[in-house]
């Protein structure tokens, strides 16, 4: 079920704002955690969206910081890692490092809007993954001359394969129209699928498409950017030639330019999250950056995530509480004592504590 909804945030997030790379998967688990602390209408958007939390297949983190100082409530100060200093000098680095670390790839640097609200004492939130994929068959580089289409007349960077299995070559009947779907087997268990209509279809509705027709695409030997010929062979095993420019992409996306396709109206403008603290936030800010390349020997991409949460101007309570920390952070010692007895069974003092994961 969360896979199928993490596939309709991307046809819906294709269908409005489609992009050279973007990734619906690293922005689902975000907002399932949010609406598992959200309340009221916040809630219900984000469950609209993301109603249940996704398990990633791949290498993958979710992250969430915090500044000394803010409310929380014990469960969500658990999950946090209090080392943001609200000098973006010195959080951005940190957070571009963890995202590197939990991916185990280089990855593009963290929007800009991630560093922000946290001189306002607020939160991060962010996803990482890292997608990986070694073909099962190498391409050899070659160069592409388009007869025709926007490209007619260019020599492009390509990469040729010849290959024995059609069935690699589907095409999908969708209200887009026909849409080619070519998968690019990897050596493990991630593939590239790549899609592609006649002219006319706008670039969200090819995806879209190419999205909900994943599943229903037959085998076929005609189509868009298909064609097909007898040829003289020395035996009668179908092949099936891919030739595919080489391709790297970039981007950054302002998510909340489109709001409510990620459930996120109502939050972006303040809510209620009892999860998280006693006061209410607004996400300040959310954005994902992320790269992509295609190459002869396999695919790489890593897109990266973050949503900054600010406080809400509070209304004064109808009281006030004195809240005593002891806070551990420096070398302590520690007494085992018998109860009945005031016996000190055992003593000991603490300088090495254990490092967190």
């Amino acid at each position: 079920m969360s896979v199928e909804r993490a596939n309709t945030l991307t046809a819906g997030w294709a269908s409005v704002s489609p992009a050279r790379v973007f990734s619906g998967a690293a922005v689902y688990p975000l907002l399932a955690l949010l609406a598992s602390v959200a309340a009221g209408r916040a809630a219900q958007e984000l469950l609209a969206v993301a109603p249940t939390p996704l398990e990633l297949p791949i290498r993958g983190a979710l992250g969430v910081w915090t500044r000394e100082g803010a409310p929380l409530t014990l469960d969500w100060a658990a999950r946090c890692d209090p080392r943001l200093t609200g000098d973006p000098a010195i959080d951005r680095p940190l957070l571009d490092a963890w995202a590197a670390a939990q991916t185990g790839a280089p990855v593009p640097p963290l929007p800009a809007a991630a560093s922000g609200p946290v001189d306002e004492d607020g939160l991060v939130l962010a996803t990482a993954l890292a997608v990986t994929a070694d073909w099962r068959e190498p391409f050899t580089d070659g160069v592409l001359r388009p007869a025709q289409g926007p490209w007619a007349g260019h020599r492009l960077a390509s990469l040729h394969r010849r290959g024995t299995d059609p069935s690699a070559l589907r095409v999908a009947a969708t209200a887009a129209g026909p849409v080619t779907l070519l998968t690019v087997a990897g050596a493990a268990d991630v593939d590239v699928v790549l899609c592609t209509a006649a002219g006319g279809a706008s670039p969200g509705a090819v995806l879209a498409a190419a999205i909900a027709g994943l599943p229903s695409a037959a085998a076929a030997d005609e189509g868009p950017c298909i064609s097909s010929a007898l040829v003289d062979a020395e035996d009668s095993t179908p092949e099936l030639v891919v030739k595919v420019p080489r391709f790297a992409a970039a981007g950054t996306h302002d998510l909340l330019a489109n709001a409510s396709v990620f459930g996120l109206a109502a939050a972006s403008a303040g809510a209620s999250f009892p999860g998280i603290g006693p006061d209410g936030l607004r996400i300040a800010a959310a954005a994902q950056t992320a790269s992509a390349a295609f190459t002869a020997t396999g695919f790489r991409a890593t897109p990266v995530a973050p949503a900054p949460m600010v406080p809400l101007p509070s209304t004064p309570r109808a009281a006030r509480r004195l809240r005593v920390t002891a806070r551990f952070d420096l070398p302590f010692g520690y007494l085992t004592v018998h109860r009945p007895t005031g016996l000190v069974l055992m003593a000991g003092w603490v300088d090495a504590p254990e490092e967190a994961r």
